[in-house]
């Protein structure tokens, strides 16, 4: 009977190739199957890297109907890369739906860990790095955002978000509102030639966020509430004052 394969979670660069591992090259070159969530741009790199390999799509639009097929292989006696566009797989990327299902079924899952945007942002942002919360991309529609940005307010850690550069401006001036004077830092183009970390207020930060400077991938880090801030947050609302902060919900009535 054949042993099952493997099922490897690949990290790729989130902008510098050179910070591919040695571990990752070698494993992309071994598996037999690359599941990748743009097939162009993992072709790119594994080119870059003088690999041939059997590479298939997975991404958010076909993943679940793809994990059934990929199970099959697995079980048979492939071993399959996850490869995402850059960074770690499954995280705010495709790969969830087929660890759970590999689980499942009790195969062999491993990570190759790499570079990671989250990582790399908190690192240099000059905020507390003991403890943080990761929130992936933040809502979209900004009464939505606004709610959520509410809610992490009262976060004592770090909080870590990605925002797309066409909402990042009023994702900014939302956080002028919710967040008020607490510091924060905006990381752009991340180990890229045009690599930026923009460190102050919302309100600074957003005023040096000239036109030229809204492009590519984006990692907003919040610093935490203080104890005393949550205190009296969270006194108010017991109280029934309001459900969020002051400046939130004279904004919201204006």
């Amino acid at each position: 009977m054949t042993d099952p394969g493997t099922l490897y979670l690949v990290a790729t660069p989130i902008g510098n190739l050179e910070d591919i591992t040695h571990r990752a090259v070698r494993t992309l070159g071994e598996v037999a199957i690359v599941a990748a969530e743009d097939t162009r741009r993992t072709r790119r790199l594994l080119e870059h890297f003088g690999i041939a390999a059997q590479v298939v799509s997975l991404f958010e639009h076909n993943e679940r109907a793809r994990v059934p097929w990929l199970l099959e292989r697995l079980q048979a006696g492939d071993s399959v890369a996850v490869v995402t566009d850059a960074g770690s797989p499954g995280i705010a990327d495709p790969g969830f739906p087929l660890v759970r299902a590999a689980v499942a079924a009790a195969l062999r899952v491993e990570s190759i860990p790499g570079p990671s945007a989250v990582i790399a942002a908190l690192q240099v942002s000059g905020l507390p790095t003991d403890a943080f919360t990761f929130v992936g991309f933040l809502p979209p529609r900004p009464a939505a955002r606004r709610r959520r940005l509410e809610a992490l307010s009262l976060q004592r850690e770090t909080v870590v978000a990605f925002e797309s550069p066409h909402r990042i401006d009023t994702c900014l001036a939302d956080l002028e509102v919710v967040w008020g004077e607490r510091p924060m830092a905006l990381a752009r183009e991340l180990t890229k030639t045009f690599e930026q970390v923009l460190r102050g207020t919302a309100r600074e930060i957003r005023a040096a966020l000239t036109p030229e400077r809204r492009r590519g991938e984006m990692v907003l880090v919040l610093s935490g509430a203080t104890r005393q801030r949550a205190k009296e947050v969270h006194a108010r609302s017991r109280d029934g004052a309001h459900d969020g902060p002051p400046r939130a919900r004279r904004e919201a009535r204006a």
